[in-house]
């Protein structure tokens, strides 16, 4: 058995106790000019059939026990039924997107089997544009959006005359071995591991004490800090019910860099900004902006550029950082977002992934608590939605001679945080994935509109011919 980290334990105990923790990816694929009427079936006989060995990520179950001490550890599946995780579904004869988005949200709400390895793909045809669709769902404490997103990737090829590719959860596609078990019996491993992490912890405990004080510091100066309730309450912000509303869009990065360009920003400060425009039209529109900014807590990777596709488990910081949505003049809402998310780069850079999260772990519980709270006054919240990005290929993509035409990320939602925003970079445009409770905003598929239109919002601001 393995072990595992505190972060990824707390993931495991708060998806039985709240809502899964699934985190996913959907492909949109247009078949080769020479495929059959029976492509989709073809593609998947050959994901069921093949015989090599599954990658160590996707073999892990979680288990603990009397003789683990009661702490949660990795035990490993040999024997894999690939049926079970690999399906199959036929939309209605002629389905296009918005019933594509309505089947993954159906399938992302449904909780993964714990007794099994935690992750399911489903291969999805019958759209009316002859394209077909791939969803895989990961549980996240298996990988993050980033390694999940580079398993994808390297299970697909920039050659269109591949044929007979590995699926992604082949072993060949992981560039070093799985970790060595532990040592020692069931009961010591465990202890073995709390002595490690104590030890360690010993040199995090001076960021863990100075971060606090430059957060209240910051606060009191008028800098770019969040305090723990320092979000306003808004109907994202409410218990999660069981249905799913799912909905991306894509648009070209040549659009993002130019006002990325225009305005010294990053182009995750203008993505950001825009969903801040888009949050801010949606509540307009349903009579509940509130006078104070969203907040949106912002993962920052502390991946290394070149880590491999399997450095599993979770690398990242985060920051909270005010979107702008109670100002109207778009400009004004990417400079507060890129004044504060440059803040949080240096923050981060500076005291590591572990002392970040510890600091907002008040306002990650306040936005949770107060959403199960039988009784709350529903005036503030920790944060009010994740904004996170990942990066995707390069270079255009395809799989044995299916061209990948769109990435979209489909990250996890939870009570307190009924709505995630995902951006996701591929080729040579941007994907943007919007997951929400389906009862909350039922009009989900409105989001992508609005992003249309608060782009161009920007563009024609700061762009000469804009």
């Amino acid at each position: 058995m393995n072990g595992m980290s505190v972060l990824d334990a707390a993931m495991i105990t708060g998806d039985s106790l709240f809502h899964p923790i699934n985190i996913g990816a959907v492909l949109i694929l247009a078949p080769p000019e020479d495929a059959g009427e029976r492509f989709a079936d073809q593609l998947y006989r050959q994901a069921l059939t093949h015989t090599g060995a599954v990658d160590h990520r996707l073999r892990r179950v979680p288990h603990r026990s009397p003789r683990t001490g009661g702490m949660w550890v990795w035990r490993d599946e040999h024997d894999l039924d690939l049926e079970h995780h690999l399906t199959r579904r036929t939309l209605p004869a002629g389905s296009g997107r918005e019933e594509l988005w309505r089947l993954i949200g159906e399938l992302h709400a449904e909780r993964l089997d714990r007794s099994r390895p935690l992750w399911t793909a489903v291969l999805i045809d019958g759209l009316a544009d002859g394209r077909i669709a791939f969803y895989a769902k990961v549980h996240h404490t298996i990988v993050d959006g980033v390694a999940g997103l580079r398993m994808i990737s390297d299970g697909l090829s920039p050659d269109p005359d591949r044929r007979g590719m590995s699926p992604f959860y082949a072993a060949q596609h992981s560039r070093t071995a799985p970790p060595t078990a532990d040592s020692g019996s069931d009961l010591i491993a465990p202890l073995r591991r709390l002595a490690g992490a104590a030890a360690s912890g010993i040199t995090m405990l001076e960021h863990l004490v100075e971060s606090p004080a430059r957060a209240v510091l910051a606060t009191l100066t008028g800098r770019t800090t969040i305090p723990a309730v320092g979000a306003p309450f808004t109907p994202f912000n409410r218990r999660l019910g069981p249905k799913r509303g799912v909905v991306a869009g894509s648009w070209a990065k040549s659009r993002i860099r130019a006002v990325q360009q225009a305005t010294g920003t990053t182009a995750n400060d203008v993505t950001t900004a825009v969903v801040g425009g888009v949050l801010r039209s949606w509540l307009t529109d349903h009579g509940s902006l509130p006078g104070q900014s969203l907040v949106a807590f912002c993962p920052i990777t502390v991946r290394a550029p070149n880590a491999t596709s399997d450095d599993s488990g979770n690398r990242f910081g985060a920051w909270l950082c005010p979107i702008g949505t109670d100002v109207a003049d778009p400009v004004q809402r990417l400079r507060r977002v890129h004044r504060s998310m440059r803040e949080g780069k240096r923050y981060v850079a500076r005291y590591g992934s572990g002392a970040s999260l510890s600091l907002l772990v008040p306002s990650i519980a306040s936005t949770i608590f107060q959403a199960v709270a039988p009784v709350s006054p529903r005036i503030r919240t920790g944060y009010n939605l994740p904004i996170s990005s990942v990066p995707g290929p390069r270079d255009e993509m395809y799989w044995n001679g299916a061209h990948v035409e769109e990435i979209y990320p489909v990250s996890t939602v939870f009570d307190g945080q009924t709505l995630n925003v995902t951006l996701c970079s591929y080729a040579d445009r941007i994907g943007i994935g919007y997951v929400g409770d389906g009862e909350v905003m039922p009009d989900i598929a409105t989001l992508v509109p609005r992003t249309e239109r608060c782009l161009r919002e920007l563009e024609s601001a700061v762009l000469p011919d804009g």
